[in-house]
């Protein structure tokens, strides 16, 4: 049974311009009120122009979370009358070594990832850029330090079958909120950020724009 949201915005439910299951998870055992609404851009084309002009990282990470957002802001204006008030945009950017990892293709690039980053440590850079009205209010970028185990062929090769096909679905195939937990020595970030999305600051933002339960006691 789906519960009902705990809180409500002003002008209906947020839009998570994402089609990732964790973020939309989280904005869930939040009580927040949503919908997905997945949107396509070529990040990889985004990502490579952005490092060939040596754009930080960072940036680059709110770059493209702007273009997820403002992506389904234009979409969703022709298609619902009024447009949604609020749409997220997000993105994930893990870098170690000046090398950014974008999500593994396939298990051969999901095992040469996590076979890099054995026994190093590593930046998980974690963007959100928030819309409302079609204008953009707020963006908040987090960075989480993390150190990998020193992981055998064994190991690995262990974890990416459990996995399947969830291994390909992000940088190095974390999977922190379940067998992930076993690639990690040491976390110095946020647990939300590090799954995708700053939910901490997204409350803080949310609840400057008339954020409340949605139900009060008399």
């Amino acid at each position: 049974m789906t519960l009902a949201a705990f809180t409500q915005l002003p002008a209906g439910d947020l839009v998570l311009a994402s089609a990732s299951s964790i973020r939309a998870k989280i904005l869930h055992d939040a009580g927040l009120g949503y919908r997905c609404y997945p949107v396509a851009i070529d990040e990889e084309s985004v990502r490579a122009s952005a490092l060939a002009e040596a754009v930080p990282v960072g940036d680059i990470a709110i770059m493209l979370a702007e273009m997820k957002a403002a992506a389904a802001v234009q979409r969703l204006a022709f298609e619902t009358d009024p447009s949604p008030a609020f749409v997220l945009g997000c993105d994930q950017i893990l870098a170690c070594d000046e090398v950014i990892y974008s999500k593994p293709h396939d298990r051969a690039m999901a095992k040469a990832q996590l076979m890099a980053l054995s026994g190093k440590t590593h930046q998980l850079f974690s963007a959100a850029v928030l819309y409302r009205n079609g204008a953009r209010i707020w963006h908040h970028l987090a960075i989480a330090k993390n150190t990998m185990r020193r992981l055998d062929e064994d190991f690995i090769e262990s974890y990416l079958d459990r996995l399947g096909a969830a291994a390909f679905t992000s940088p190095a195939s974390y999977q922190i909120e379940s067998l992930g937990a076993h690639l990690l020595s040491r976390i110095d970030g946020c647990h939300f950020s590090i799954l995708g999305l700053p939910l901490l600051e997204l409350l803080g933002i949310l609840r400057e724009h008339g954020l409340k339960p949605a139900t009060s006691r008399r």
